[in-house]
């Protein structure tokens, strides 16, 4: 393999959505280059940074009935039992829910836990405080999905943070999903929830990192019982 071709296997390709704000970022550099060119160079490394956020690495997903992947890159920033949304209409006793944070860092495309049917979407207007806060699933903006499988329901909330200002959805009510497929985008940091249904226990731990896809959370064949975790 050649020295070009080595380089272009580890970068990751940029979603379509990327490519207005790469672009305005790119003409802003030209400008700034224009002006004074510490400037310009500024403007090279926001606009490389873009580039990065947007990226849209493939994922290898584990494909067996009942696991639950989770839907978005980041940390894990909470694994309590929680009331879900009233437009998912889940019931009003707490479920297990797991949180996922991603920072402006991580990779931004969110994707289907698990294969099934989207029975529902409802976008939820908002407040934009920081989605790392508890608080942030109930107050900020929010687009909430669905997603029935197998006699079971799994709620995935998609949560504007701080910085956010859209929620990207790909998919439609009544639409077919994969497990791993990609179902949305939040821009520029945000949160994911996930609720499982009552009895599952969640198989990750706060602090841990998830990547969107790959990393399982539950699963609902009861096939494996809660995980211990070990912090170094």
């Amino acid at each position: 393999m050649s020295v070009l071709a080595s380089i272009r296997s580890q970068l990751a390709p940029v979603h379509r959505e990327g490519f207005p704000f790469i672009g305005v970022f790119a003409l802003v550099s030209l400008l700034l280059f224009w002006l004074w060119s510490p400037l310009g160079w500024l403007g090279v490394v926001v606009t490389l940074w873009c580039a990065y956020f947007f990226r849209d690495p493939a994922r290898v997903t584990p494909l067996r009935e009942g696991i639950v992947v989770a839907p978005a890159d980041g940390r894990v920033s909470r694994v309590i039992d929680a009331v879900p949304p009233k437009e998912l209409e889940l019931g009003e006793r707490p479920l297990p829910r797991v949180s996922i944070f991603m920072s402006v860092f991580d990779c931004h495309v969110n994707r289907s836990p698990l294969a099934g049917k989207v029975e529902r979407i409802i976008y939820h207007t908002g407040a934009f405080v920081s989605a790392d806060l508890d608080k942030a699933s109930e107050s900020n903006e929010r687009n909430s999905l669905l997603i029935a499988s197998n006699g079971h329901r799994i709620g995935v909330v998609q949560i504007a943070g701080l910085v956010a200002r859209r929620i990207v959805s790909f998919v439609r009510e009544g639409a077919s999903v994969a497990a791993g497929e990609r179902i949305g985008m939040i821009r520029f940091g945000s949160r994911v929830d996930v609720y499982l249904p009552a009895g599952v226990r969640p198989l990750v731990a706060e602090g841990q990192t998830a990547i969107a896809g790959e990393t399982v959370i539950a699963d609902l064949a009861a096939g494996e019982t809660q995980r211990s975790f070990r912090m170094d």
